[in-house]
């Protein structure tokens, strides 16, 4: 497997990031068949493990810990992400106080649990897992130079972050001399493609690593998601049905790419998963692909993916179907600034 420079960290990863999302409650509760799947990640190649402390209220990092024991820990690139409450998620409404967010006090606190859970000495990559208008990238910033001082963490980086924030963040990290941001993790897939417009140069032009989260777009394309496919019941057909209801039109017009999709990788001698992953590995930008399995086969339907060689023609066949630089529907995982709420403009 060919391993490529993180960003400025001097940190070395597979072109395949093992997403640990899907392990514990909200995926997969068999801890051991989760220690399985990253013990085969780590035995094709794959060196790069993303988690959060927010998946699974913790539990994510619990298992991914539990797997890199017993020497295996300084042999892989440790990820993991602080920001949104653990109780509640990404979605709770009635958020405590101070138990969220990108300031001093949470950062450095959520590390230290992250620690313990991951029952490790360090983070290679610390993320904040989305912006926070309550705190200046300042305080943000000073935090995660001290936690790199203090040994607890290598490099850190940011999650689902706009490019006008990134270039905010490296003018204050100039400016204070700080260390600045080494990565940036944003969706990106063939039906995601607004990072091409302006977050993907911008990275490029900082020296920024990229690992792209979504990659097959939610499952979109995975290739179970077929016109003449019985309707699934399980995985996130079952927690998310509305976003494969095909009454909607934009998602019509998914079911109905992906069939044009599926000709091309029957073509190429490729699965519609591998193309998917392949496609977005030949951007230039993109340092790494992260795939989230929640169930030993999807972590195998999807290796060697990173070997697969697309043609110019391939390309542009594939930009025929979704222009550069758009998405198919309304991007839900794009971060939305405040600033358009009816009581930050009245």
């Amino acid at each position: 497997m060919k391993y490529s420079p993180l960003g400025r960290t001097g940190m070395l990863v597979s072109p395949l990031c093992l997403g640990n999302m899907m392990f514990g409650s909200w995926g997969n509760s068999d801890h051991d068949e989760c220690v399985r799947i990253v013990h085969r990640a780590l035995d094709e190649g794959i060196n790069f493990v993303d988690t959060a402390d927010v998946y699974s209220a913790g539990e994510s990092e619990v298992i991914t810990g539990k797997a890199l024991a017993g020497g295996r820990r300084d042999k892989v690139i440790l990820a993991t992400k602080c920001h949104f409450p653990i109780e509640g998620g990404p979605f709770a409404v009635d958020r405590e106080p101070n138990t969220w967010g990108n300031s001093r006090r949470h950062i450095v606190k959520s590390c230290d649990d992250s620690l313990r859970r991951l029952n490790t000495d360090y983070i290679d990559l610390y993320q904040l897992h989305r912006p926070d208008p309550n705190v200046p990238i300042e305080e943000s910033l000073s935090a995660l130079n001290d936690l790199v001082h203090q040994g607890k963490i290598r490099a850190f980086g940011t999650s689902t972050f706009p490019a006008e924030h990134l270039m905010e963040a490296a003018w204050v990290a100039s400016d204070h001399r700080y260390i600045p941001f080494s990565t940036e993790q944003p969706p990106y897939s063939i039906f995601v493609r607004w990072i091409e417009r302006d977050l993907l140069p911008t990275c490029q032009k900082l020296n920024m690593g990229t690992l792209v989260w979504s990659p097959l777009n939610g499952g979109w394309l995975s290739g179970v998601y077929r016109a003449n496919a019985a309707q699934r019941n399980e995985g996130r057909a079952q927690r998310a049905p509305a976003r494969f209801d095909v009454s909607d039109p934009a998602n019509l017009r998914k079911m109905n790419l992906v069939e044009e999709l599926v000709l091309i990788a029957d073509e190429v001698g490729v699965t519609l998963a591998q193309l998917s992953l392949a496609w977005v590995l030949h951007h230039p930008g993109v340092t790494s692909a992260i795939i989230g399995p929640r169930i030993m086969e999807h972590l195998t339907t999807v290796l060697g993916a990173d070997e697969v060689v697309l043609s110019s023609a391939v390309l542009d066949r594939i930009d025929a179907l979704v222009a550069p630089g758009t998405t198919v529907a309304p991007d839900e995982a794009r971060w939305e600034t405040p600033a358009l709420r009816a009581e930050n403009r009245r």
